[in-house]
């Protein structure tokens, strides 16, 4: 296990670069000069306003360029909201407009209201009242948990709301999840800073058994277990230049922002002595997290955790040999606290080889020789973020035959509730005595925004189809595949469909293959269930986009997110629905792909107290994108314990 340095050399300068420090203190400061920002000033999301696929795609090293900052604001005292737009090139504020809270939501949590709502909340008579009626009168060991307010009004539309769940402590050092205080609401207005309402269904008894998951907790560790070293005695095979990086014919550059954490630009691979374009970027947009408990305390509890979290802002610094193995290369990333001060975030991007397996292999039964193989190996390229009581990995992976990946892994601590010890609910399981886990789905949702050997695409929805007996099918065993080409975009939004393999394949009609069909790549879905809150309801109506597996968009720069720019505090029906009504033709032209996907969650017993990865995702397959197997070119293994000759 090794690690060299933790960052890339210098490089030329793109305008897809990463953010940096020197940026996000000359937005403040113009913000300040205009006098749009002041001590009362706070900045939940400072973030690059991307320039143009085509003048992306365009940049030589050494062409001149500008950046550009979005900013949200956000005044303390009077909980008004604006979003900015500064040219941190030439010193200029762009534009600047106030948000209405009431119709376009709030913006993120910021992470100073984590204490201060939880100071607001512990201080609070009725707060204290209730827990007192619950046997609780020390709260010094409680832990009220701010949590995002859904679509909740209290008295008037546009109040900045926080809601608080509790949890209790034996000590200062024990796992609260274990503890949950149930049937009991806190409604925060952070503005005024005092809660607003109390909801109280009734006293649960406090689950008393302890969920402690260190090695100290849990007995004797194993002894059998050897030791595994990776080691790559010449280094990694692949290069970083900067942000850019290239290996094994795959070029990209690598980003990262506050908001969707990992994205990834301009991912390109080298066929002959060409740079042919696959993706123009990728990165995970959102994730929703809905709950399904129907009692009042509990039947608002869905998190968007990028829109509402600023899930890239909660990533983890990562720990060779605990988090990442193998010969390291880490990344830091740059983003601006709260008061739109930059902080550096270490080691949060881990680049990685990994052995995949095989990769392919035949022995001729015919002629005698000894069998070809070639073992896979991928580069992986992942973080991890923290958010409340999960943790998630994500994994985007590149392949040697052309392949590319992404996988999502769940872990950390289940949400949990309380209820009579024995008693079970229909609606999660009961992991120790008194402690439930609540039923939900992970929703995932992916943005693609496509470039398959170029920007003009088309995306057809593909089946396999058997064929009916009959004299073009006498034995009844022919089966066929029948396409749908998505060319409007009111047939943008799709549903997957395991029993017909259903796939959805990206087409170049420009460009074709020595075959004469247009070269394409394939999303292959893992599908899970759509979102199961009724129709109507406020979290089918938030996380409209997970009531398709795939929705297929015209490409346009504001579109950004597929719940929305600001989902926190939004009424629902932002971002997807509103841009797949209808009337833009989707045939041969820049296209975005949002793909929705993710476990629905039925806890076990064997996932408490800390859960193992659960894992989803996807592959994006060349499809007759290139003329045979790219990756014959291989050299075979000899010796050193690998393959004998």
């Amino acid at each position: 296990m090794t690690c060299c340095h933790p960052g890339p050399p210098a490089a030329q300068p793109h305008p897809l670069d990463p953010l940096s420090a020197d940026e996000i203190t000359a937005a403040r400061r113009v913000l300040e000069e205009a006098g749009k920002a002041g001590e009362d000033t706070r900045f939940p999301l400072v973030l690059l306003d991307e320039p143009d696929r085509h003048a992306a795609a365009a940049h030589r090293p050494g062409d001149p360029f500008l950046r550009r900052l979005r900013v949200t604001l956000l005044d303390l005292p009077t909980g008004t909201a604006a979003e900015a737009v500064v040219d941190v090139t030439a010193g200029l504020l762009l534009s600047y407009r106030e948000l209405d809270p009431a119709t376009e939501g709030q913006p993120q949590v910021l992470f100073e209201e984590y204490p201060l709502v939880e100071a607001i909340v512990k201080a609070d008579p009725g707060w204290r009242k209730a827990m007192a009626e619950r046997g609780v009168d020390d709260t010094d060991l409680a832990v009220c948990a701010p949590l995002a307010a859904g679509s909740l009004v209290i008295d008037r539309p546009g109040r900045r709301l926080l809601r608080c769940l509790t949890w209790l402590r034996c000590d200062a050092t024990d796992n609260a999840w274990a503890h949950p205080v149930g049937g009991l609401v806190a409604d925060v207005d952070v503005t005024e800073r005092r809660v607003v309402r109390i909801i109280d269904t009734g006293a649960v008894p406090v689950p008393a058994e302890c969920g402690r998951y260190e090695a100290e907790f849990n007995g004797p560790a194993r002894t059998d277990l050897r030791p595994l070293e990776i080691t790559q005695p010449q280094g990694p095979s692949f290069r970083l230049d900067g942000p850019l990086l290239t290996w094994q014919n795959w070029s990209f550059r690598v980003d990262f922002n506050a908001r969707e954490g990992l994205v990834l630009h301009r991912i390109t691979h080298r066929d002959g002595d060409r740079e042919r374009p696959v993706l123009h970027r990728a990165s995970l947009a959102e994730m929703a997290v809905a709950y399904g408990e129907p009692d009042e305390s509990r039947n608002w509890v869905t998190f968007l955790d990028a829109g509402e979290y600023s899930l890239g802002r909660n990533a983890n610094a990562l720990r060779l040999g605990c988090d990442c193995l193998g010969e390291i290369r880490y990344l830091d990333a740059v983003v601006a606290d709260d008061h739109g001060i930059p902080e550096t975030l270490p080691n949060v991007i881990c680049i990685h080889e990994e052995d995949h397996g095989l990769l392919w292999k035949h022995t001729d039964i015919f002629n005698g020789n000894a069998a070809e193989s070639r073992r896979s190996r991928r580069l992986v390229i992942s973080y991890i973020a923290t958010v409340g009581n999960y943790d998630y990995g994500f994994y985007w992976y590149f392949h040697q035959d052309g392949t590319l990946a992404f996988e999502a892994k769940s872990t950390g601590m289940v949400q949990t509730s309380a209820v009579e010890p024995g008693a079970g609910s229909p609606h999660g399981t009961e992991v120790a005595p008194g402690l439930l886990a609540p039923y939900h789905q992970h929703l995932f949702c992916v943005r693609l925004d496509v470039a398959v050997d170029g920007l003009a695409n088309t995306v057809e929805e593909v089946d396999v189809v058997p064929v009916p007996a009959g004299p073009g099918n006498p034995a009844g065993n022919a089966i066929t595949t029948r396409t749908t080409v998505l060319a409007d975009s009111a047939d943008g939004g799709r549903v997957a469909d395991t029993a017909a393999g259903r796939r959805w394949r990206i087409t170049n009609p420009g460009s074709r293959n020595r075959m004469g069909q247009p070269v394409a790549y394939t999303l292959v879905p893992q599908p899970g269930p759509l979102v199961l809150a009724q129709p109507g309801s406020p979290v089918a109506g938030r996380v409209a986009y997970g009531s398709k597996h795939l929705w297929v968009t015209r490409h346009r720069a504001d579109r950004r997110y597929p719940a929305g720019d600001y989902p926190n505090q939004h009424p629902g029906g932002a971002g997807l629905p509103q841009w797949t009504t209808g009337g833009e033709p989707l045939e041969n032209t820049e296209l975005t792909l949002w793909h929705t996907f993710g476990p629905t969650h039925l806890p076990r017993l064997e996932e408490w107290p800390v859960m193992p990865v659960d894992a989803s995702g996807f592959a994006l397959k060349p499809t007759g994108f290139f003329d045979r197997n790219p990756a014959l070119d291989l050299p075979r293994e000899t010796g050193g314990g690998h393959c004998a000759v």
